[in-house]
């Protein structure tokens, strides 16, 4: 269960509040609730009727949905500086998804009316969270023509290359660090861990990505680009 913090914490490294007076954002941090919870403790339910903004000060968060089924679809990940919540905040209707911790974390919670007030107060937070609104849309957008018309192991193949960041210490490789579970991959893909292991496992046997330590490293990945980009195969349909 999470616990309540008192004292209160710092909203520093909030990339919304970039540029914002220190005065402004030690107020702001004085009318938040701050709490802690712990890994894959879920922080708060779809059918939660809460209207709170959380800002993540340490930790990070998967934003998840679920099937009828039961199949955990993974939205997005919010790292430390970032926010969320903020859906409910603005139209007043219920959450759009579920948020579990991944890992420790620590987050601020502040009241919709508070939330509205700063966006209101000042038009370069509103051009932010516009800005964010914009991108939820356009990875919804991308997702739906994903599962529309790719298979699952090129769905696989497509959220390696989203994780991928360019590998600071080899020139020309690409990197996921920290790689995430199996089972992150599959919500994050909508396909089964299975499914995933598979992939990565043959990926790996045709030395085209390689797992070391808490890495997973793509050595060609104008490859895995290609297979990706391919029209979904029959043999590649299976959920």
């Amino acid at each position: 269960m999470s616990t309540q913090q008192h004292v209160p914490g710092s909203l520093g490294g909030v990339e919304l509040l970039d540029g914002l007076p220190e005065e402004e954002i030690h107020a702001l941090e004085r009318r938040c609730t701050w709490r802690r919870f712990k890994n894959n403790e879920q922080i708060l339910d779809r059918n939660n009727d809460t209207r709170d903004v959380f800002f993540v000060v340490e930790g990070q968060v998967q934003i998840v949905n679920y099937s009828a089924s039961g199949r955990e679809i993974a939205y997005a990940t919010v790292r430390q500086g970032g926010y969320f919540g903020e859906l409910a905040a603005i139209d007043g209707n219920s959450r759009s998804a579920s948020a579990v911790a991944l890992g420790n974390c620590m987050l601020a919670l502040v009241a919709p009316n508070a939330f509205m007030e700063y966006v209101a107060n000042h038009p370069g937070v509103a051009h932010q969270v516009m800005q964010r609104l914009a991108r939820i849309i356009r990875t919804c957008d991308e997702r739906i023509m994903d599962l529309s018309t790719l298979g699952a192991v090129q769905r696989v193949y497509l959220e390696l290359l989203r994780l991928a960041e360019e590998d600071p210490v080899t020139p020309g490789s690409w990197v996921i660090y920290p790689m995430p579970t199996q089972s992150n991959i599959a919500a994050r893909a909508s396909t089964t861990r299975e499914t995933v292991a598979r992939v990565i496992g043959q990926l790996a046997q045709e030395e085209i990505v390689k797992k070391k330590g808490k890495s997973l490293y793509i050595w060609d990945r104008e490859s895995l680009s290609a297979r990706a980009e391919r029209m979904a195969a029959p043999e590649n349909l299976a959920r």
